[in-house]
Order: structure tokens, then C-alpha cells, then sequence
């Protein structure tokens, strides 16, 4: 059985969708949550889900080796849905192409510090692009430059707003992230 830590921030709906996605699954199981919030929404689904959670504090993640020693003992994959801080290099090299992260545009375009959620859908109306999608890469110690695993764009309309772009990029993430996670684990075991 290959098991999955999902890391999310905030509300967790991706982090949801992967975890029903491989609830009956037979070679690959969610489990664990772990999040930097205390108060993140993602917590409640994990318990809903029966996934085990665990929150923890900058110190732990930073500093010590604390969430390392976790993942390390508990996790053979790291899922990346919605985490907002940058991961450390002692669990990169931990888990060299074992960590999976979504973005909510094509990148190279819109990556870095700071773009993520609705900061990517604004810059990408302002800039009034004709297409954005989502990228799903390996982590490395740079904000959005791991190797690019997948990608799939939409188109942008010009009447779109920034909430229709994001619509849009929402239902991309859930039809293709947790389909796309699974294969890349089956190809690599």
C-alpha cells in the first residue's frame, strides 16, 4: 500500500477530492493531513473522512525535525493541495520526486512567492490572457519550478472575471489532480 500525507492551508477542497478519490482504493490510501492552520477547514474534512490530521506550528516545520520524522515514518508520497509555505529542503531531499504540488495556472507564467489562489486569477484577467490552466509538477526548493508533470488549459474569455477564471481552474483541479497523482505513483511506484 502506498500511503499519501496531503498538506493544505486552508479550506481543502482539493485535499477532499483526493481523499474520496482513493477511499476504496487498494494500492494507494490518504493517510494523513497535515496543516500549518489550526483553524483550516481541511481539518474537519480529513476527521469527516476518517484521515488522521495533524497540525503544525513553523517551529516544527522549520526548525526541527519533528514533521520530517512524521512523514518520514508514516508517508510515501507528499500531496501538495493549497499549502502555502515553502517546503523545507531536509524533506525534499527526503522524498526526491515524491512531492506532488498543484498550481492554479500554466506555469512558468504566475508562479513564485505569493501567487497563489485568487492573487494567479486577478494578474491573469489584468494581463488579459487567453488561456490559464493548472500545473502539476514535482517539488524542488524553489516556489513553483519543480519539473512540470501535467498541464491542462482553459480558455479565458474576455468578459471572464477573476472568480469565473477560478471556477473554471476548480473544476480542472478536480477532475485531473487526484487521476494524475495516481498514475505517478503507478508509473513510480
Amino acid at each position: 500500500m502506498i500511503r499519501i500525507a496531503i498538506l493544505a492551508s486552508g479550506s481543502g477542497t482539493n485535499a477532499e477530492n483526493i481523499m474520496e478519490y482513493f477511499k476504496n482504493n487498494n494500492l494507494i490510501n490518504v493517510v494523513q493531513v497535515l496543516s500549518n492552520n489550526k483553524d483550516a477547514k481541511v481539518l474537519e474534512r480529513a476527521n469527516r473522512l476518517r484521515a488522521s490530521s495533524i497540525i503544525f506550528s513553523k517551529d516544527d516545520f522549520y526548525a526541527s525535525e519533528e514533521v520530517l520524522k512524521n512523514l518520514k515514518s508514516n508517508v510515501d508520497y507528499i500531496i501538495l493541495a493549497g499549502f502555502l509555505w515553502k517546503i523545507p529542503a531536509n524533506i525534499i531531499e527526503a522524498f526526491p520526486n515524491k512531492i506532488i504540488n498543484i498550481h492554479p495556472a500554466l506555469l512558468p507564467k504566475y508562479g513564485g512567492k505569493g501567487m497563489y489562489g485568487m492573487n494567479v486569477h486577478k494578474a491573469v484577467i489584468e494581463n488579459k490572457e487567453k488561456e490559464s490552466g493548472i500545473t502539476i509538477h514535482y517539488v524542488n526548493e524553489n516556489y513553483d519550478e519543480g519539473a512540470i508533470i501535467f498541464q491542462k488549459s482553459i480558455e479565458v474569455s474576455p468578459s471572464d472575471t477573476a472568480e469565473d477564471v477560478a471556477q473554471k481552474i476548480h473544476e480542472l483541479e478536480h477532475n485531473y489532480f487526484p487521476k494524475i497523482i495516481e498514475k505517478v505513483i503507478l508509473e513510480n511506484g
